[in-house]
């Protein structure tokens, strides 16, 4: 008799529900996707220079170059900034938005660095323009020194009701993608050992994401000297593959 009075769900609405709650995650799938017509994978962000330089030449190397960029760059410049980014696209607060835009384009120490995130920018503002995303109207009046990628990547983001957290998880796992493909082809590296690496890595993204969003304002901010040398480098590279 008990079982009897057990209210049963119908399958239809467990399965809507199902759908409903994966969509964010799908949506975050396709902004992570190779296939996002941005150009990512010609960029390979000084990496590139420091293969050429020496620094970088088998597996082991890669690994605590991607995990020095992580922790050092990222954890403290892209990752605080996609967090206020986030924030103000949901308060639709464009002035603060802006505010951040320049910020983080201003600590891309290389002009092969600013150009790689502005022309990335611009092509994912495109594509959000063809998906009638209505603030890119808005965006291209006013942005006058060029849009950042994650300034996009966050709009899309919040606009597509990802959550923040998890959104800046995939934004941090495309760029490790990206950069262990990038040294694949360059050291060269086969390609399990190319998954050896993410492996390693990807245990280290969430403690990174985590404190890279909570960091405070007054702590946003990174240099690496080296990786900055080395880009200005490559902008005379005598032979290269990738544009940074």
């Amino acid at each position: 008799m008990v079982l009897a009075a057990i209210t049963r769900i119908p399958i239809r609405t467990v399965t809507a529900t199902r759908m409903t709650n994966s969509l964010p995650l799908l949506k975050l799938m396709q902004l992570c996707s190779p296939t996002l017509p941005v150009g990512a994978f010609a960029y390979s962000q000084g990496l590139e220079s420091a293969i050429e330089a020496g620094l970088v030449n088998d597996k082991n190397t890669l690994q605590q170059w991607l995990q020095d960029s992580l922790t050092l760059s990222l954890q403290y410049v892209d990752l605080p900034i996609f967090a206020r980014l986030y924030q103000a696209w949901e308060d639709n607060d464009i002035e603060t938005v802006l505010y951040w835009n320049q910020n983080l384009r201003a600590q891309r120490e290389t002009h092969e660095l600013r150009e790689e995130d502005q022309h990335m920018g611009l092509a994912l503002m495109r594509l959000l323009s063809d998906l009638e995303f209505t603030e890119i109207s808005t965006l291209r009046q006013q942005a006058d020194q060029g849009l950042s990628f994650v300034t996009l990547f966050s709009l899309a983001a919040c606009r597509w009701e990802i959550p923040c957290e998890q959104a800046a998880n995939g934004f941090i796992w495309s760029w490790l993608e990206n950069q262990i493909a990038a040294g694949i082809k360059l050291i060269p590296l086969g390609q399990t050992d190319g998954q050896k690496v993410m492996v390693q890595l990807l245990p280290e993204i969430p403690g990174i994401v985590s404190q890279g969003l909570r960091l405070d304002e007054q702590d946003i901010g990174a240099s690496l000297p080296m990786l900055a040398i080395l880009s200005a480098q490559h902008e005379t590279q005598y032979s290269r593959l990738f544009r940074s």
